[in-house]
């Protein structure tokens, strides 16, 4: 008798336990969600593509991304900003047709795809020589300060708030334990919630306007030579891109990987992810710092968590009311918690290079010093005063900021470092 209660206590317990680890996933992934909203909707505002299947295409990209890499790596896939450029010229040379854009992203989608192909043919290996500490840490620098005056332009709508919002947030992350740390973000988001409210600057009617739930507007893609010239060398340029975001992932997890599942299949699973959404008629995805920015933060590198956060998305484009309150988070609040999270990815990079043992000699210095003035000295150099300095590798394309960065270190690495790179 005693033996079946024990064994029924147990199973209670057990019951208990998953319950409660299904409800932490759960509000987690609702925090990945929060961090990935804001530019995953800016990009189909700025271009004219409909939000809702912006959110659906991620989140699909994302389970897409999952399955190519044996759901091994804990990245979200969002909507990219590099495509913004080529979508608009598209659509102002085609009479406002998005379809010739959506045409074009599949096919930027498909020689990610043929890419993949190439790097398991060659080896990891091989490509890996060509990218130690000293290359890969200035590029994770990069990717986190580009991101920086993003964050800062959002705050200064309200510095006020953003202030708190980042206080919040860090003050949590200092002293804050277990899962309560876990929850900072989330946390510091809904602190600035309710102080926009008590400031008036929070509109409520967009969430009591909103249907509870609405269709999104799929649309099919058109084939255009023209479109596709303007919009596939890109890719191109987002290359380097893809390999500096999912090192820097691989970074805070503490897992090569580049090595494991190999560079091969998340690159098949980004260039899949991109091919589905221009199907559908949503922009070309990419891998989000915002949400390896929350890994490192967090401390918590279930790829099951990024599953959930992909489900809530793809759920987001049929279930206006929440999409529509999501859309009412204040971009100060959202400006204070970027600004952590990009930060964090930046020292990320200093980590890096600290931690490998990267011998800090002539050689090394001028390959760090390479990457780091040319990917933020061009990148700020754009948004700043407009001028692109860059590569041109299409007609609306230039190789500029980080994947320029990237390239000339990669390069410069393979010229001063040229006995270690063929060995």
């Amino acid at each position: 008798m005693s033996e079946n209660v024990l064994s029924k206590e147990s199973v209670i317990i057990e019951e208990k336990v998953g319950i409660l680890e299904v409800s932490k996933r759960i509000i987690l992934a609702l925090q990945h969600l929060i961090a990935m909203f804001g530019a995953t909707v800016l990009v189909p505002i700025i271009t004219g593509f409909d939000p809702s299947v912006s959110l659906l295409s991620a989140g699909a990209g994302t389970l897409i991304f999952h399955m190519c890499t044996k759901r091994k790596v804990p990245v979200f896939l969002g909507s990219s900003f590099a495509f913004i450029a080529g979508i608009l010229k598209v659509k102002e040379k085609f009479n406002g047709d998005l379809a010739y854009a959506q045409g074009g992203i599949v096919v930027a989608g498909l020689i990610y795809v043929i890419m993949s192909f190439l790097v398991r043919k060659v080896g990891v290996e091989k490509i890996r020589k060509y990218l130690p500490n000293q290359v890969v840490g200035p590029m994770i620098i990069v990717i986190g300060l580009t991101l920086v005056p993003t964050a800062f332009d959002m705050a200064s709508s309200n510095f006020i708030i953003a202030g708190i919002t980042l206080g919040s947030a860090l003050l949590i992350t200092l002293k804050g334990r277990g899962f309560l740390k876990q929850l900072s973000i989330l946390i510091a988001v809904i602190i600035g919630y309710i102080i926009s409210l008590q400031f008036g600057i929070i509109d409520t009617k967009i969430v009591q306007e909103a249907p509870m739930f609405a269709m999104p507007n799929f649309t099919l893609p058109k084939f255009d030579l023209g479109a596709i010239v303007i919009i596939a060398p890109v890719v191109l340029a987002v290359f380097m891109e893809h390999i500096g975001d999912i090192t820097t992932n691989g970074e805070v997890v503490g897992k090569n990987f580049i090595e494991d599942p190999g560079l091969n299949r998340t690159l098949l699973g980004d260039g899949l992810a991109t091919a589905f959404a221009g199907f559908i008629g949503g922009p070309a995805n990419t891998t989000y710092g915002e949400n390896t920015g929350v890994l490192a933060i967090t401390k918590n590198y279930n790829p099951a968590i990024l599953r959930i956060t992909a489900v809530f998305a793809v759920a987001l484009g049929f279930i206006a009311k929440i999409g529509g309150f999501l859309r009412t988070i204040p971009t100060p609040v959202m400006g204070g918690i970027s600004l952590m999270l990009f930060s964090m990815i930046s020292l990320i990079g200093v980590k890096t290079l600290r931690g490998d043992k990267v011998k800090f000699d002539v050689k090394n210095i001028i390959i760090i010093a390479s990457v780091i003035i040319l990917g933020l000295g061009t990148s700020y150099l754009e948004r700043f005063t407009g001028i692109s300095l860059g590569i041109p590798v299409g007609e609306n394309a230039k190789i500029t900021g980080l994947s320029l960065a990237a390239i000339v270190g990669v390069i410069l690495n393979g010229a001063l470092n040229r006995n270690r790179v063929t060995e």
